[in-house]
């Protein structure tokens, strides 16, 4: 693929020939970081045949926006991951590529321009596609464990007070009773029959294993950012409970 008009009338295109064609209409946004030194290796790797990877779209540090990929194909940009038992994630979702070195080199805050630039990209694409608020989602929430971005230091507030995505006050740390790994009990079930309800990727065992565990920190990176940690204390629990009931029902398909 070279030139396409963009789907974003402020994006610039630089086409990219990962891609192939859609299985189901888009409903979700998948956030991620770039994870790699500069902006512009990020941009070219995104568009090498090589790689095997791409994205929708690219924003740069600036707020500059680069559309890699049209809206109404299928991009490569999520791998092995699912919602709501969904696993071709690729399909169903349109991802942006976030330029941020990552915590592996030097994970650093988000500029403003940048986080500006994506609000406005998010408000566009949900605009088109009739997009759930609730399906705004990070990387790390489609594939826990295997993917930590857009990281904890994403800014889901700002994007939450402009209307984009789905969040709730996070509720304070305290002293106090927690699930944690090796936990098995009634109350690890009713976690864990949270998480998927909202859409996570966990069996519903009553046992706090390991991937319990990582799903955990996943919603925690996304919701509960102060302390991402893997241990279901009152505060993580409380504040999933508080998520939860603030749903607007959209059924999985």
């Amino acid at each position: 693929m070279s030139g396409f008009p963009p789907d974003e009338p402020s994006a610039e295109v630089r086409g990219s020939p990962n891609f192939g064609p859609r299985r189901e209409k888009p409903d979700m946004i998948v956030l991620h970081y770039t994870g790699m030194e500069t902006g512009a290796g990020a941009e070219a790797w995104l568009c090498d045949p090589a790689s095997e990877v791409s994205s929708h779209y690219l924003v740069h540090e600036d707020g500059r926006i680069v559309q890699m990929v049209r809206e109404s194909d299928r991009a490569w940009h999520a791998g092995k991951s699912s919602w709501f038992g969904r696993s071709d994630i690729n399909s169903c979702s349109l991802g942006i590529e976030i330029v941020n070195p990552g915590h592996s080199l030097g994970y650093r805050n988000f500029p403003k321009p940048q986080i500006d630039a994506v609000i406005g990209l998010c408000k566009g694409i949900v605009q088109r596609h009739s997009i759930p608020a609730q399906r705004v989602l990070a990387h790390s929430d489609v594939a826990p464990g295997r993917k930590i971005d857009p990281g904890e230091k994403f800014p889901w507030k700002a994007l939450f007070e402009a209307g984009v995505g789905h969040l709730v006050e996070a509720a304070p740390l305290r002293r106090g009773a927690v699930l944690k790994a090796g936990d098995a009990n009634a109350e690890v079930e009713a976690l864990q029959s949270m998480l998927a309800l909202y859409g996570y990727g966990v069996e519903i065992s009553g046992n706090f294993d390991r991937h319990t565990e990582i799903v955990v920190e996943a919603f925690q990176r996304h919701f509960r950012q102060r302390k991402v940690d893997g241990v279901a204390d009152g505060s993580t629990i409380r504040t999933l409970e508080r998520l939860f009931a603030s749903v607007k029902a959209v059924p999985p398909k």
